[in-house]
């Protein structure tokens, strides 16, 4: 046999061997495996999306009700009742805290005393940006009334769901680029992003802004979401600590407004019934008040004050001491 026909034939046998197997011997093989790391044998379940059950990450979802089953649907077809039908949980947001009427009315202001020069340039970066938004927005000048405070939350929530996007992208990125794990950091900042983009949106259901302020909003989130971007990759304990000094100040801003509705100086919004989509989203009582409301939005702002000044003193590869919705 010459050189050539030997080479042949080992090749045709090599093919042979990793021939792939056919669709129905890897469906068979499927559904004999065994769980990945158990001895007893049991068969893999069905995945969730097949089943009426919630994510595994949202435990603190309501169960969905049991289909009725056929004999019960026949049976109320005969009596003359339509059958009932489980509508499916359209609620797409991450995992996040619900507060509790008590948790929520301790929340305190507080400050982290900057340690070296990365924290105090953050410090006052936060300063200055707030002591020109304050001069420009007029909130030192004359009484705040329910559409001035409007104005100034709208505003600032299009600037505070800024932060967690651009931080959990960056880190994504590094994530793909260097071929490593991100050890848990990405969700937290997603989740935070959101629950700034869900402040907006209930401030949104009682005022629409106009051409003029929705301008402002396109240049302010232009301009600001650049500079993020490149100060992230510059310095992430920068960045992280920045949002936590501006978490701080809003801290104080909401207080300052809820003293305004205790005090009777926002009669409007001491008797207006919560919007539909903040008593979903906090899971509030169906008689809550925009009292109820404005402090659910605080104990947030409180919790990514924490979240952000704890990442802010972690080396960037150490894990994440926040699970999902923590």
């Amino acid at each position: 046999m010459s050189m050539r026909c030997a080479l042949g034939l080992g090749q045709r046998c090599l093919r042979a061997s990793w021939r792939q197997p056919t669709l129905a011997a890897s469906t068979r093989a499927f559904s004999t495996t065994s769980c990945v790391g158990c001895e007893k044998g049991h068969q893999p379940g069905p995945h969730f999306r097949s089943k009426i059950e919630h994510h595994p990450l949202y435990t603190d979802l309501p169960k969905p009700e049991k289909q009725p089953t056929d004999a019960a649907e026949g049976a109320q077809t005969k009596s003359g009742s339509s059958p009932s039908v489980t509508e499916e949980y359209d609620d797409y947001t991450f995992p996040h805290l619900i507060w509790g009427k008590e948790e929520a009315e301790s929340v305190s202001i507080t400050h982290h005393v900057p340690r070296d020069k990365t924290e105090k340039v953050a410090m006052y970066t936060v300063k200055i940006m707030r002591f020109f938004f304050d001069l420009f927005s007029g909130y030192h000048f004359g009484a705040m009334n329910e559409i001035k405070w409007l104005r100034r939350i709208i505003f600032l929530e299009t600037v505070a769901g800024v932060p967690g996007m651009m931080g959990a992208m960056v880190r994504h990125l590094h994530s793909l680029r260097r071929l490593q794990r991100d050890h848990g950091w990405i969700h937290t900042l997603l989740e935070e992003a959101e629950n700034e983009r869900m402040h907006l949106l209930t401030a949104l259901e009682l005022r629409r802004p106009g051409r003029v302020f929705r301008f402002s909003v396109l240049m302010a989130q232009g301009i600001f979401t650049n500079m993020f971007f490149l100060a992230y990759l510059i310095s992430p304990r920068f960045c992280h600590r920045f949002v936590g000094y501006l978490e701080e100040d809003a801290v104080k801003t909401y207080t300052r407004c809820l003293a305004e509705i205790d005090s009777g100086h926002l009669k409007m919004w001491s008797k207006m019934p919560a919007p539909p989509i903040a008593i979903e989203y906090w899971r509030l009582g169906e008689n809550a008040l925009m009292r109820d409301v404005i402090l659910a939005i605080r104990a947030d702002e409180a919790h990514h004050r924490l979240v952000n000044h704890t990442l802010g003193g972690m080396d960037p590869n150490q894990k994440n001491p926040f699970g999902p919705g923590q």
